[in-house]
């Protein structure tokens, strides 16, 4: 995603956790403990990958999308689809996501990465954050005709 910035990889602390399990000093039934919302989110909002689980074996990962924001407001800890959030990169000014692996067979589950997505990433004069420029221009043009567009214009003249 283009507007991603601030990324943390947890791959290390992943690497870490499984040399632990495979050496049978932490038991599985200690990192396979998903609960049912992760379980449920993997399987309507996941984005399935080509990785097989580090644990089984059997199954692939299933990587679901957490987002985090003032701006998100009641949608703030939802799981979301990476179209979602492109669409949300355009529209919202800053949020965290968060990328858990999940195994849907064993129930294996750990934070992949986490980093910031928004408009304030977008560089300036970036023709995608022009409204109308594409697409997603097009739906911030189209959100930011909706109500409450007032205050914000107000407020960012003021700057």
């Amino acid at each position: 995603m283009r507007t991603q910035r601030q990324v943390v990889d947890y791959s290390l602390q992943k690497r870490a956790l499984l040399r632990e399990v495979h050496s049978g000093r932490v038991g599985t039934y200690e990192v396979c403990d998903a609960s049912p919302y992760l379980k449920n989110a993997a399987r309507f909002h996941g984005e399935p990958t080509e990785t097989l689980c580090p644990v089984c074996r059997r199954e692939n990962l299933t990587h679901v999308h957490y987002i985090y924001g003032d701006e998100l407001r009641q949608s703030a800890g939802q799981a979301r689809t990476r179209a979602e959030l492109s669409v949300l990169a355009m529209t919202l000014r800053e949020f965290q996501v968060y990328v858990v692996e999940v195994c849907r067979g064993c129930d294996w589950n750990h934070l992949v990465e986490q980093y910031l997505l928004g408009r304030d990433g977008v560089p300036a004069g970036d023709p995608g954050d022009a409204p109308g420029g594409t697409a997603v221009g097009a739906a911030v043009a189209a959100s930011a005709t909706t109500g409450g567009s007032s205050t914000r214009r107000r407020r960012e003249a003021g700057r």
